[in-house]
């Protein structure tokens, strides 16, 4: 535009100089004439000069504007120059990055394509393991429902032995309580008859003597003589033992009965549990053995019964000690303990082995000794029918007594002649010892698992339950 304009005022200079000239053209063209200069001066000329000025000062000013609006058009072009050179040189740099990361691509492609090419390879051969192991997997769930078939059955035979094991417990629990029952009624009849026998062989002894009296009276003195030492052991025998004496016996003769018993507890914390008690050494001519009642011990008689990992003891006398290789539980009663000996381990602790009482109902009276306290007492036990095996101690019939008397389980009860007439079940009932049957038995060791001390203790609890209730 700004070339537009000085063209513009360049035509208008020309016309206006064409305007203000008064040349005559055909004067010029002719040399003959003289030339005579003349100049007429127009009444407009200063105006015209000035609006000529002011024209070519509008012209250079707008040409000046021009000329610095071209050069800051320029210095922005130069800049836009030096930046695009800059981009130039930036994407040059991206390309051959470009280019570089082009070739590392073409690379991973050929490797990709190896891959790819091994993989199809080991698709194929996946292809065929899946096919033979869908004809396996086919196979599988042909046996597996097979399996599933039987576990059934399996599941329910064994349902079906549950239920039969559940009624023969039951019948097998109403068969040991009528065995009981009659087993009680069959020792009432053999008390009776004993009884009996004894009075019968009393009065047939006591006519043989009198016959033989009549019949020789001649050799009575001798009779007599030969006897005496006879009868002074069945007077010494017969005769009953003052309390004192008997503790003091018991005190000089017993031994201590020490028991360990461990097992793992919850979250692998283990339970160790020792007990101690006092007890006598006990035969009946031919075996040997500890006793104690089961609450004496680290065990108990429950259901569920408890399994112990390890179990072991000591029975200790003065200076001797001897270890406990197994125990028993009573078959009369389980909570009676049996800790058997050999005749030379019984010999070895040195003190008195009590003899079984050959006749617990000669005297009324008795002597109960409590093994872990200390106390005792002369005591009077009364028969009850339907407890055979025990006999009843009267509480309001208690004399003779040192110590704290509170009688109770595990305490030993002897004879007035100072033999061991039995334990006490509880309370109130002697348990009379009568033979050494045992119903179960532990081997003591470390190692207890196999013997499975649980279910033996949850049967044995099951037996102390069957009998009467108030010998339990």
């Amino acid at each position: 535009m700004n070339r537009s304009i000085l063209i513009v005022i360049c035509d208008f200079l020309l016309v206006s100089l064409l305007a203000f000239s008064t040349v005559d053209i055909n004067k010029v063209s002719d040399q003959t004439v003289s030339r005579s200069v003349k100049v007429d001066i127009a009444t407009n000329q200063v105006d015209s000069g000035r609006d000529l000025a002011a024209v070519m000062r509008l012209a250079l000013n707008e040409e000046r504007r021009s000329r610095e609006l071209l050069l800051s058009e320029l210095t922005k072009t130069r800049e836009e120059v030096g930046q695009r050179q800059k981009q130039v040189q930036t994407v040059q740099q991206a390309l051959q990055a470009k280019e570089q990361e082009t070739a590392r691509l073409q690379q991973q492609q050929t490797s990709l394509q190896e891959q790819f090419a091994a993989a199809q390879t080991n698709i194929q051969a996946l292809g065929q393991q899946l096919q033979s192991t869908s004809t396996e997997a086919v196979m599988s769930k042909e046996k597996l429902a097979a399996l599933e078939a039987e576990r059934k059955k399996q599941a329910e035979q064994a349902a079906a032995l549950q239920q039969q094991l559940a009624q023969l417990s039951k019948s097998n629990a109403v068969a040991i309580a009528e065995r009981q029952r009659l087993a009680g009624q069959l020792q009432v009849a053999e008390t009776e008859k004993r009884y009996a026998s004894e009075q019968a062989a009393r009065m047939q002894e006591e006519v043989k003597v009198e016959r033989a009296e009549k019949a020789k009276l001649a050799e009575g003195v001798k009779a007599l003589a030969s006897k005496s030492g006879e009868l002074a052991q069945e007077v010494r025998v017969s005769r009953p033992l003052a309390p004192n004496t008997i503790f003091n016996e018991f005190v000089t003769n017993r031994v201590s009965a020490r028991f360990n018993a461990a097992r793992s507890g919850l979250f692998g914390i283990g339970s160790n549990k020792s007990t101690d008690t006092e007890t006598v050494l006990v035969t009946d001519g031919t075996n040997y053995f500890a006793l104690c009642h089961v609450q004496d011990t680290p065990l108990t008689l429950w259901d569920p019964g408890t399994e112990w990992e390890t179990l072991g003891g000591t029975l200790t006398r003065n200076t001797t000690q001897l270890p406990i290789g197994a125990i028993s539980f009573s078959l009369q009663d389980p909570r009676l303990i049996l800790i058997p000996l050999t005749q030379a381990e019984a010999r070895q602790l040195g003190c008195k082995i009590y003899r079984f009482s050959s006749d617990p109902f000669k005297f009324q009276d008795a002597v109960l000794v409590g093994a872990r306290e200390g106390y005792y007492g002369e005591c009077k036990f009364e028969i009850d029918l339907t407890t055979p095996e025990y006999v009843k101690l009267d509480n309001s019939f208690i004399k003779g007594l040192f110590g704290k008397f509170n009688p109770s389980r595990g305490d030993l009860v002897f004879s007035k002649t100072g033999e061991l007439l039995g334990i006490m079940a509880n309370s109130t009932y002697c348990l009379m010892i009568q033979n050494f049957h045992a119903a179960a038995s532990f081997q003591f060791g470390q190692n207890l698992r196999p013997q499975h001390t649980g279910a033996t203790l949850s049967m044995l609890y099951t037996r102390v339950m069957g009998l009467p209730y108030k010998v339990q």
